[in-house]
């Protein structure tokens, strides 16, 4: 949990993205832009800074797979190309007419076509937002951790995962996965596979020497004993 910028950001549950887009996000935008960081595992500076092009045909639809350009991940590696689920065509099709024409999501000022929305202006968005419906210990990079953790949770190959994620290694991408309390148990519960089941409990054993040696000594022992009288 995040605290005051402190620790990793939060995992989402599915109640508390629901909560989110119904409640705690104001505008079309900002369900929008934090919807491209939840289904496109983007980063939010990527998400700021996507171009309306990369989203959006000539003819104003939504692509079949959006671009996160190289110039705009983090260290500039390579250009991501993500299809469009229909939970994010969906919300991309009511913001298209508000798109700038530059940049996806335009800075305050609309004039400005060159600008778009900051990272910091996002996260305070954010943070409005969690307040707004009583969240706790989330972040803006919250989304791209829930979408990573939901695929690996899926089974989705590390390999792929990382081709989403844009990671460098391997090693970077295991760090965002989150291991649940319900993981653990099923990885403990796994162990049922060498279960002992069908064989004698143990109390159930006969012991292999005789009780009453064990109760009484021998008589050949009861001669060794010494009188201390």
């Amino acid at each position: 949990m995040k605290i005051k910028g402190h620790g990793q950001a939060a995992i989402l549950s599915h109640s508390e993205i629901e909560l989110l887009f119904s409640q705690g996000f104001q505008s079309d935008r900002d369900r929008a832009l934090f919807g491209v960081c939840l289904y496109t595992a983007a980063r939010i500076a990527e998400a700021c800074s996507m171009l309306t092009e990369d989203v959006y045909t000539a003819a104003g639809r939504v692509r079949s797979s959006v671009n996160i350009r190289k110039a705009a991940t983090k260290g500039k590696l390579a250009t991501r190309t993500i299809p469009v689920i229909e939970d994010l065509r969906s919300l991309l099709t009511i913001w298209q007419p508000y798109a700038g024409e530059t940049y996806l999501f335009p800075g305050r000022h609309r004039g400005h076509h060159w600008r778009h929305i900051t990272s910091d202006s996002a996260a305070r968005i954010f943070r409005e937002a969690c307040k707004r419906v009583g969240i706790e210990g989330a972040s803006s990079h919250s989304f791209r951790r829930t979408a990573l953790t939901q695929m690996s949770n899926a089974g989705i190959p590390l390999r792929v995962i990382q081709q989403v994620s844009g990671h460098r290694t391997l090693t970077e991408l295991q760090k965002y996965l989150e291991v649940s309390d319900a993981q653990v148990r099923g990885a403990v519960a796994s162990l049922s596979m060498l279960s002992h089941g069908g064989k004698p409990r143990y109390h159930d054993l006969e012991l292999e020497v005789p009780a009453r040696q064990l109760i009484q000594p021998s008589e050949s022992l009861k001669s060794l004993v010494v009188d201390t009288d």
